[in-house]
């Protein structure tokens, strides 16, 4: 399923965003055989959303499959300092929020990151409905720091345009590329609305 979207999107995106679940940050899991990635790594800059229990001991194995950037959640983290360290080694490094959590609760210097990560709805499955609250939470972030923040889940033609208003300016997008009859068209909608 993985390649399938991957195929789809290789020609006209550069970026790819992969989720990982190990079944204990949130119920569902995901495919975790990092080396089958090494093959698109000329295609894509890829991105690895760490959906997962202390996301640090995954870093250094999705960099070498070539992996670029980490975004590790830091409701299972262990040591959030040592998550950033090992990501600065090999790529970007990002944090993630899932939406119960305040943005309060990210109480490391944004000067160490390369992004944030905001879950506009439940972290688990695709297709959910983007939650309004998140709208607040990217303009509390935004008035502490410029780095990229990244919106996850419910993105489409009106989200995107809200949650770039509220100060967002990167959008992950699953379901309305991929169940799109035309993903090419959708992505182009997207990224001049993003743009």
């Amino acid at each position: 399923e993985i390649e399938r979207k991957l195929a789809i999107i290789r020609p006209f995106s550069k970026t790819v965003h992969i989720d990982f679940l190990d079944g204990k940050f949130c119920e569902q899991t995901t495919f975790m055989d990092f080396n089958s990635f090494i093959k698109y790594k000329d295609d894509f800059f890829m991105e690895a959303h760490l959906m997962v229990e202390n996301p640090t001991q995954y870093v250094r194995q999705l960099a070498a499959v070539g992996f670029k950037r980490f975004i590790g959640h830091i409701e299972k983290m262990q040591d959030i300092d040592e998550f950033i360290a090992e990501g600065q080694i090999f790529g970007e490094v990002g944090l993630a929020i899932d939406t119960p959590r305040p943005t309060s609760s990210i109480n490391v210097p944004f000067d160490d990151l390369d992004c944030l990560l905001l879950m506009s709805a439940k972290a688990g499955k695709s297709g959910q409905a983007f939650l309004p609250e998140t709208l607040e939470k990217i303009k509390e972030l935004r008035l502490k720091t410029q780095i990229p923040i990244e919106i996850d889940c419910g993105i489409n033609e009106q989200t995107i345009v809200e949650a770039k208003a509220a100060g967002a300016n990167r959008f992950i997008t699953t379901s309305f590329v991929f169940n799109s009859e035309d993903p090419l068209n959708s992505f182009e909608k997207l990224t001049s609305l993003a743009s």
